[in-house]
């Protein structure tokens, strides 16, 4: 429990001084958020007063004191144009988290039933197919995946919507705007995934038990599902966790080649406007998520090595 209790701290501090370095590399940005809201063509006597209002004219440390101190109670501030942190996040961040959310799942489903079958079939199909395709997939960036599946999709076979509208409640007017915007996150992450997966599971057929088990006589399948999966779980469920912040990322990507209404489009418009609170508050958010997201992969790799020191 202890161990365990040091481990959120050591997160939580490595989170708390992420948001540092962004108050730190907004402020070494040319320009800032009252000349961004004023415009070029606005006065130096504005744009001091407009410094004072947003507090600009303080001290770095004492800016971020302040938001930090906010942020502990569930505060994120406002922005340079005076609209409320929580309320953007509120409509914004629950269209991303759904869009990696079932990016996740299809990354986790494909990465399992690839990986298994190319540990069970080293030298068969599964091993030419999967190799070189695997490899290729992680070599393309995002943008390019979307923008190859929306020439296809939708302008060549016109299967899919290549924009996304939006209903009363923010969310995608239909399920099918969100199949490829979900695809694009998911191909390049699932590639990476099936081959941690392959590795993990080849590492766990070497251990002494699993040789056991075949020479008892077990069937394939079950070798591979009760002996050699769970041995392989702590690997693969650490991998699976740390694909998460890359969704994150490459999510405000997607979401621009898409218009998905997202936070994609929130992060463009407050670097542009150079909005610290409001980066700080999407950096916390989503570091918050994959911090949470971390401590569960830790909860499955001390329950799956339970017993074995």
């Amino acid at each position: 429990m202890i161990a365990f209790t040091g481990l959120v701290a050591r997160r939580l501090a490595l989170l708390i001084a992420l948001l540092a370095l962004v108050f730190v590399v907004v402020d070494l940005l040319p320009g800032n958020a009252a000349r961004a809201v004023l415009g070029r063509d606005a006065t130096p006597a504005s744009v001091a007063a407009k410094e004072h209002e947003l507090g600009l004219d303080r001290p770095l440390p004492v800016r971020f004191r302040d938001w930090i101190s906010g942020a502990a109670t569930g505060d994120f501030g406002t922005t340079a144009r005076g609209l409320s942190v929580n309320h953007l996040l509120a409509a914004k961040f629950p269209q991303t988290l759904l869009l990696t959310s079932l990016a996740m799942a299809v990354t986790v489903l494909l990465a399992l039933v690839c990986g298994v079958w190319w540990a069970a079939r080293p030298t068969g199909f599964a091993a030419r197919v999967l190799q070189p395709g695997s490899a290729f997939v992680i070599a393309v960036p995002e943008f390019v995946l979307a923008t190859l599946l929306v020439l296809v999709f939708s302008l060549w076979l016109d299967w899919l919507p290549a924009v996304t509208f939006t209903n009363r409640s923010g969310y995608p007017a239909s399920a099918r705007m969100l199949i490829l915007p979900v695809i694009a996150l998911a191909i390049p992450q699932a590639a990476w995934n099936l081959r941690v997966v392959r590795g993990a599971m080849v590492d766990a057929a070497a251990a002494p038990h699993v040789e056991s088990a075949v020479l008892n006589g077990l069937s394939e399948r079950t070798v591979l599902l009760r002996h050699v999966l769970p041995f392989a779980l702590p690997t693969i469920a650490t991998s699976f966790a740390t694909s998460v912040g890359t969704l994150f990322g490459g999510a405000l990507v997607v979401e621009t080649v898409f218009n998905y209404p997202g936070m994609g489009a929130l992060v463009a418009g407050s670097v542009s406007d150079r909005d610290t609170a409001l980066i700080a508050a999407v950096v916390a958010l989503t570091g918050a998520t994959i911090l949470c997201v971390l401590l569960i992969a830790d909860a499955v790799r001390a329950w799956v090595n339970r017993g074995r020191t």
